[in-house]
């Protein structure tokens, strides 16, 4: 009989849908292989999008990272290829119950450098309960927006990460993707009319949203009556579960903006990532493999408190009957949502470019001026070394 205790140590970030669905896994699958041990510890969401993940990965066996670090990860080796180690069958099955463009987000260079554990983009809450009480419908566009926004109910995230990907947004619906030209992010023209609307919103709201990320908007939504109405912040199926918050959301798929259609948000989500210094490979390779199956993820991870990154658990009818419809409400706007720029230095770009988008909303501004500084720190992210 082999005695010999395998223990694999991951990080994940510090919420429900990050870290009590991955605890739940590790314990289940200790359970079924009792000479496996999983040890889970958790991180703020902003190191979770700041960290490096090559110093975390000198601690850590297991990653759950942001796919915007697979080209990093791709170019220095830090994490393994999972493709070189997981069946061809089971990678195609998650490529073909992709949640929007979440498996292939997470591959560069040819190789998968993690699994879609994990889908998010943003998308619309409401309380139902206010609406209702102020006789007040869900906005169907922009200017139901900016209407509903003047009567101090809306309230969206303004810290500088997510004030970035809502710019991404905004130009990608307009019509314009960001950062495929080698020297500049965004034309003028879209550049300036995306500003422009952010920044109508952002002075009829609350000024502490710039202080806010999704997770305390849906707070200030469920433990205050103030706020009815969010258009667009990361998707968390958490609010929209019984007893979970003080208050039920519902999630939409969101506005149509200036008739362009609906709004195409940027693509989120976590992916599940080995690190190459782990010694227990096999091990590793069977867990990962575990919690990425459609059963684990339907069960299991969302019992935890996980948002799944399987098609299966989005369509499944148990998962939708305890989240008030969240994933069926939802997918559309994922499965149209944009795909960040994966390029090895676009970190250095994401991590320096919301600051100065998030200023301009909170206190005005030139915008060709802002959109030449973007541009600028644009081009040095793809000339820097990373």
């Amino acid at each position: 009989m082999n005695n010999h205790q395998i223990k694999l140590k991951g990080i994940t970030w510090n919420h429900s849908r990050g870290f009590t669905s991955m605890v739940a896994t590790g314990q289940r699958f200790s359970e079924l292989n009792p000479q496996v041990e999983i040890h889970w510890e958790k991180r703020s969401l902003q190191a979770f999008a700041d960290e490096p993940i090559d110093q975390l990965a000198e601690r850590y066996d297991l990653l759950v990272i942001d796919h915007p670090w697979a080209g990093f990860a791709a170019k220095n080796n830090i994490i393994l290829p999972l493709d070189k180690y997981l069946s061809e069958a089971f990678m195609a099955d998650l490529d073909k119950n992709s949640v929007g463009r979440s498996h292939e987000s997470y591959s560069s260079n040819e190789h998968q450098w993690a699994l879609a554990i994990d889908a998010a983009t943003p998308v619309a809450a409401s309380r139902p309960d206010i609406l209702k009480k102020n006789e007040l419908p869900l906005p169907e566009n922009y200017d139901d927006l900016l209407r509903l926004s003047r009567k101090g109910l809306v309230i969206m995230p303004g810290i500088p990460q997510d004030t970035l990907m809502n710019f991404y947004m905004m130009c990608c619906t307009l019509g314009e993707d960001v950062c495929i030209k080698d020297d500049q992010v965004v034309s003028n023209a879209i550049g300036v009319e995306a500003l422009k609307m952010l920044r109508a919103l952002a002075l009829e709201m609350d000024p502490r949203i710039f202080g806010w990320n999704p997770i305390n908007i849906y707070e200030a939504m469920t433990l205050t009556d103030r706020f009815a109405y969010c258009p667009w912040a990361y998707g968390y199926s958490n609010y929209s579960r019984q007893g979970y918050a003080r208050r039920t959301l519902h999630f939409h798929d969101m506005i149509d903006i200036k008739g362009k259609g609906k709004a195409i948000s940027t693509l989120g989500g976590t992916g599940l990532a080995v690190s190459a210094k782990c010694k227990e490979i096999d091990t590793a390779m069977k867990y990962v493999e575990y919690v990425a199956s459609p059963e684990c993820q339907r069960s299991v991870f969302f019992d935890g408190g996980g948002q799944p990154g399987h098609r299966q658990a989005w369509t499944d009818e148990n998962t939708n009957a305890l989240s008030a419809d969240f994933f069926k409400n939802t997918l559309p706007a994922l499965d149209r949502s944009f795909l960040r720029p994966r390029y090895n230095g676009h970190m250095y770009f994401q991590d320096r470019a919301g600051a100065p988008i998030r200023d301009y909303l909170m206190h005005g501004g030139e915008e060709k001026m802002l959109l030449e500084n973007l541009n600028k720190l644009y081009r040095q992210s793809k000339n820097e070394p990373h």
